[in-house]
This record gives structure tokens, C-alpha cells and sequence, in this order.
């Protein structure tokens, strides 16, 4: 195994690969915040339906995609590597797909489901096919835990900026492209969006490098690898984890435009907001407003939170550092269910806390999964990086697609009626979307929360891991 673990990244190498990230969730924030709202109030689908879409052809997606592209990319061979390849082929394609599945053509009710189905299947093949192959990027680009961790928190950053831009302006810059016309306004502000990360893509494939190369000699048969992966504890455990993590990311940022819309008492709001006013952009109307600022501000805390992400990591082990501030997060997200919809102070109070420690614990999930790839290697002294990264993209993908499908389901269980601010929710329906930013996305974590107690890669483990790989290597 070539090993050049030791050599300092670059800034300008650390950026160029979070930019890679920057542009998937350009895609993937959208899905997490408006894949429901867009099927149900702009698309037109029926609640029931718009979860069976997400649930059927997410974990299609999540099983059949993650694992083939997993497999494939392991077995690259090029000039330019095993996964920076897939990173350009997939760039033009993977802006196409984002504009399509995003966009409302004119058909009868029953071929919008199946637009709906055949668009979101592409959209996610392709995604898999760039992102899978960029997260495993990850663990080839340097074998030193602690630049890891650096490339990490870069890339986090990238990943909060494409957050921020996603559930602070996109729902406003929606309602103003379209003049009021939300399906119009969501198929501009995608078309930009799929140009810029088309370029970002293309930046990232030429300013990475590819160091952690396996051995000319090194063989292994898909059967074997999927071997070394059942066997492989923590492994199990960061894909549960995964998946849980996601489930609630897609529950409760979905969930927050159904909350400002039809429970966050406007008049209560514009008070709350209006001091604000003269240091903004102007923003379409009170919900926009609100939602933007609510937004925000988690995702501005949360930055701070993936800065001090690495030196935490370092010096108490990501298993650590991650469980705890998990759980500081998890009681801030409990706390929305007991707050009367005029308590504008402490919704947005809450949300800056959850997103600051929230935001600590974001980054050491994808370093956690790269030292599992270690772990894997240490263990069976074969590597098999994009496999265990395509595992872990079939529990994000998997936990995107249950928690956006349990997102429509549980609104229809409680009768929700789509663009019915006008007239109102009723009172069980209200309590339903409480439940939605609180409770039931609350679960997920605390679960999660309690499999880190079976992880055993702790610190002491993470450099024993480090030293025996950088030895083997050497020799």
C-alpha cells in the first residue's frame, strides 16, 4: 500500500474537495427541506402518494444503487484514479436530473405520479454515482486521522453554506422568481442551482489527489468484501446510526415550512422579526421571513459547532464527543412540542442551540465512517473504501427516503389539506405538525444515541488503528 499519510493538504486542496460536497447539497437540502412540500403544494400530489414515491424509489435507490456504484468504483481503474473519475462523468448529468425531478410539467394526474417515480429515480442513481464516490474520496485523499479530520470540517463548512443558502433564501427566492407562482419559481432557482454545482463539481475533480493507493497485488472478489463488511461491527453500527440520523433530518427539516406556514402566529412573528428589517435583503412575506431567520440561525451556530468540531474529536475521540453533543441536541428538538406558537423568543432560541451542538457532532459522523475503512483494512489487510462509504449512502439515502415518506404519511394521518392557510388546519392536525419538529424526529437520535454504546472504536483505538496502518504501509 503507497503511503504519503503524512503529507500536509493544502488549503487550496481542502477547499477544492468541500466544494464537491457544497454542490450535492445544493441537491440533497432540497430534498431534505422541500421534496415533500414540492409533491404535496406544488406538484399537486396527494399526501399518501407523495410517500409512497419517496419510500418506494428511495429504498430502491438506497439498496440496489449505493451498492453497485459502492462495488464499481472500488474496481476503477484510471489515470486519474479509482474515485475522482466518477466525480467528472457524473457532474453534467447529476445538474440535469436535479432540474428535472424538481420541475412541473402538465400532465394528467396519474402521469404526474409517474413523472414523480421515473425523474426521482434518476435524480437519485445519479447522486449516488457522484457522491458515493466523493465521500470515499475522503479516505484515499490521506491516511492521517488528524488531516482527516481537517478535510472534514472543511467540507462541513461547505455543507452548512449550501444549507444556509437551501432553508434561508431558496423558499423565499421560490415565491419571488415565480411572482407568486411557486412551480415556475422552484424551476428557475433549480436551473441556477444546477449550473453552479456543475462547476463546483468539476472544480473538485481538479484540485484533489488520490494518495492512499492500494496494493498492484491486492485482489478481492465482491463476495469477500461483502464478507469483511458483515463481519465488521462498527461498521453495523454506523449504518443503523446513519440511517437514524437521516431519518430525522428528513422529519424535522421537512416538517419546519408545515410549522411556520400553518402553527407560528404571524402577527407574534412580524413583532419578533421587525428590529431586523433594516440589516436584511427583503424577503416576499412574514413566513418567508420567519422561516428564513429560524433557519439561519441554527445553521449559523452550527458552523461555529463544526469549528470546534476537530479540536473536540482530537482530544476526547469522536465516539465521545459525538453521542454527547447528540444528545445536547436531541433535548433542544423535544423542547418545540411545549412551546405556544407564540413563544416566537424561545422557538428561535431553541433552534440556535440545537444547531450549535448539533453542528459538533455533524462532521465526526462521515470522519467516523472513513475509520471504518481502517478499521476494515486493519482488520482484514484488504481496503475496500468505496463499499463501506456506499453502505453508509444506503443508510443516508435509506434514511431520507423513510423519514420524507413518514413526513407525507403522518401529515395525511392527521388530515393535513395542502395550501389551506387561508382557512386553517384543524386542532389535531396542528398538534400533528408539532409532533413532526419534535417528538417523533426526537426518537431517531435517542436510538442512535444509545448504539454508540456498542461502537468500540474509541480514541485509543483510532491511533493504534493510525500507527499499525502507517507501519504496514511503510513496509
Amino acid at each position: 500500500m503507497e503511503d504519503l499519510s503524512n503529507e500536509k493538504l493544502s488549503i487550496k486542496e481542502k477547499i477544492g474537495y468541500s466544494l464537491g460536497d457544497l454542490a450535492a447539497n445544493l441537491v440533497f437540502q432540497t430534498l431534505v427541506t422541500y421534496l415533500s412540500y414540492f409533491y404535496t403544494d406544488i406538484y399537486g400530489l396527494k399526501p399518501e402518494h407523495a410517500a409512497m414515491v419517496t419510500l418506494v424509489v428511495g429504498l430502491i435507490a438506497a439498496f440496489a444503487f449505493n451498492p453497485i456504484v459502492g462495488a464499481l468504483a472500488d474496481r476503477t481503474n484510471s489515470k486519474w484514479g479509482k474515485f475522482r473519475p466518477w466525480i467528472l462523468w457524473t457532474a453534467i448529468p447529476l445538474g440535469i436530473a436535479s432540474l428535472l425531478a424538481f420541475s412541473t410539467p402538465n400532465f394528467d394526474y396519474q402521469g404526474k405520479v409517474i413523472y414523480a417515480v421515473v425523474t426521482y429515480t434518476l435524480l437519485l442513481l445519479l447522486y449516488a454515482s457522484n457522491n458515493l464516490p466523493y465521500s470515499a474520496l475522503s479516505g484515499v485523499i490521506t491516511g492521517n486521522m488528524k488531516e482527516r479530520n481537517s478535510i472534514s470540517a472543511y467540507r462541513f463548512v461547505a455543507v452548512m453554506f449550501a444549507q444556509f443558502f437551501v432553508q434561508v433564501f431558496m423558499y423565499d427566492l421560490i415565491l419571488k422568481a415565480g411572482g407568486g407562482d411557486k412551480a415556475m419559481g422552484m424551476e428557475k432557482v433549480m436551473t441556477f442551482l444546477a449550473v453552479i454545482g456543475t462547476v463546483m463539481l468539476l472544480i473538485t475533480f481538479f484540485t484533489t489527489k488520490e494518495r492512499v493507493i492500494p496494493k498492484i497485488e491486492q485482489k478481492s472478489s465482491l463476495k469477500e468484501d461483502l464478507s469483511d463488511l458483515f463481519k465488521n461491527k462498527p461498521w453495523i453500527i454506523m449504518l443503523v446510526t446513519t440511517t437514524l440520523v437521516f431519518v430525522t433530518l428528513a422529519l424535522k427539516g421537512g416538517a419546519y415550512v408545515y410549522y411556520f406556514e400553518n402553527y407560528v402566529d404571524n402577527a407574534q412573528l412580524k413583532l419578533f422579526l421587525d428590529p431586523l428589517r433594516p440589516y436584511l435583503p427583503t424577503f416576499e412575506n412574514e413566513t418567508s421571513f420567519g422561516l428564513g431567520i429560524f433557519n439561519g440561525g441554527g445553521i449559523l451556530f452550527g458552523l461555529i459547532g463544526i469549528m470546534l468540531s476537530k479540536r473536540f474529536a482530537d482530544k476526547y475521540g469522536k465516539r465521545t464527543v459525538f453521542s454527547t453533543t447528540l444528545f445536547i441536541s436531541t433535548l433542544f428538538i423535544i423542547l418545540f412540542y411545549f412551546y405556544p406558537s407564540k413563544s416566537i423568543g424561545l422557538i428561535f432560541g431553541t433552534q440556535i442551540l440545537h444547531g450549535f451542538f448539533y453542528g459538533i457532532c455533524t462532521p465526526i459522523l462521515w470522519t467516523m465512517i472513513a475509520d471504518v475503512a481502517d478499521y476494515s483494512e486493519w482488520k482484514n489487510n484488504r481496503r475496500a473504501t468505496a463499499i463501506i462509504f456506499s453502505a453508509m449512502m444506503v443508510g443516508l439515502k435509506g434514511g431520507l427516503s423513510i423519514g420524507s415518506s413518514l413526513l407525507a404519511w403522518i401529515l395525511s394521518l392527521y388530515d393535513y389539506i395542502p395550501n389551506s392557510t387561508a382557512i386553517g388546519q384543524e386542532e389535531h392536525t396542528i398538534n400533528g405538525i408539532k409532533m413532526l419538529v419534535s417528538i417523533y424526529p426526537a426518537i431517531p437520535f435517542l436510538i442512535a444515541i444509545g448504539l454508540m454504546t456498542f461502537y468500540e472504536i474509541n480514541k485509543k483505538m483510532e491511533l493504534r488503528i493510525e500507527s499499525d496502518l502507517r507501519e504496514r504501509r511503510n513496509q
